[in-house]
């Protein structure tokens, strides 16, 4: 048994030398072949079992089995060694490893979010406070606190979704005007940001859910030029350094008097009329404002004559379209990262 060891470890290691000297894979199944094949060295070794006391047989085989189960575990590492290395050989051939990576994919704010941050950005470094309310309101703070009861026609135009006889999801941020104003004496300045809900047919210019920002001041001497000076600001932050704003007379029950605003259309700046973006028209609309109605001032106890105010509202989706000359609202809610990604 001892002389069988011996002839065994001098077979590992040669086999050893051999399988560390072997530089391809037909090297090494040259090694295999020499030591575990049908006339290799192993098999001349086991051979020699015959020749051993019947009692130690057994171990000697046992012995020997182990050997070789050493040896073909080393035979993998090492083709695994071999094929690693000649991948890595042809792939220094094929890529430019000091080449700049490819950029991975990472996120970034949604274009309606960047545009909402930008328009609250300006207000508040004029001095305005946001206000952020809740999406569920009493048709008190959503209607008749606005100016417009219960008989009043331009409830219908609302198209709002009511959850009881008394709360709806809100068609504006409104509200959030009655709130602070009955929360805070004059002088105000505030602008109420967040999304809004209208039973509207969903097409290229609207949604049934969409978002809306509001600004509301209310002070001593509030003129309708203040207004325009702040619009126009707001349009310029947004759309660039030549846009100019327009107001065109309007009705809404909670300003007088009110107006509807437009803005230069950033993508032919009125010099076509061939433009898709405007119709030719030269202006794009993007809501309302006005004056704050007296009935709206005296509902949360302002002495009108004093304190005056001027408030309006825009969709913040139409800011998007508008500042990135998309033709189809509904571009930004569909899932299309290739598209969002071209305005990041």
């Amino acid at each position: 048994m001892s002389e069988l060891a011996t002839k065994l470890d001098h077979v590992q290691t040669r086999f050893e030398e051999a399988v560390a000297a072997a530089t391809d894979e037909r090297a090494l199944d040259a090694v295999r072949v020499a030591f575990l094949g049908r006339s290799g060295e192993v098999t001349t070794v086991r051979r020699g079992i015959g020749a051993l006391p019947p009692a130690e047989r057994p171990d000697a085989g046992k012995v020997i089995n182990a050997a070789v189960e050493r040896m073909e575990s080393a035979l993998a590492d090492a083709t695994a060694r071999i094929e690693n290395r000649a991948f890595e050989a042809e792939l220094a051939q094929s890529v430019d490893v000091t080449f700049p990576a490819i950029a991975p994919t990472t996120g970034s704010i949604h274009p309606v979010r960047r545009v909402l941050q930008d328009a609250v950005a300006y207000f508040e470094r004029h001095g305005f406070a946001t206000v952020l309310g809740m999406e569920i309101e009493p048709d008190y703070y959503t209607f008749d606190a606005l100016n417009i009861p219960a008989t009043h026609p331009a409830r219908e135009g609302f198209d709002s979704f009511f959850i009881s006889d008394t709360l709806l999801l809100r068609p504006h941020t409104s509200p959030m005007q009655i709130r602070t104003m009955q929360s805070h004496e004059p002088p105000i300045a505030v602008v109420a940001p967040g999304k809004c809900y209208r039973r509207d047919a969903v097409d290229a210019r609207h949604l049934f859910q969409f978002h809306q920002i509001e600004g509301l001041l209310v002070a001593e001497g509030i003129h309708f030029g203040h207004l325009k000076g702040m619009l126009t600001g707001l349009c310029r932050e947004l759309f660039g350094a030549d846009q100019r704003v327009r107001f065109r007379p309007s009705f809404f029950p909670f300003t007088e008097p009110s107006a509807e605003v437009d803005t230069t259309c950033p993508k032919c700046k009125g010099r076509t009329s061939a433009c898709n973006m405007c119709g030719g028209s030269g202006w794009i609309e993007l809501g309302g404002a006005g004056m704050v109605h007296p009935n709206v001032l005296r509902e949360v106890g302002y002495d009108t004559e004093i304190y005056t105010g001027w408030a309006f509202g825009f969709g913040i989706e139409r800011l998007a379209l508008t500042r990135y000359d998309i033709d189809d609202i509904r571009r930004f809610v569909e899932c299309d990262p290739d598209f969002l990604t071209q305005l990041a």
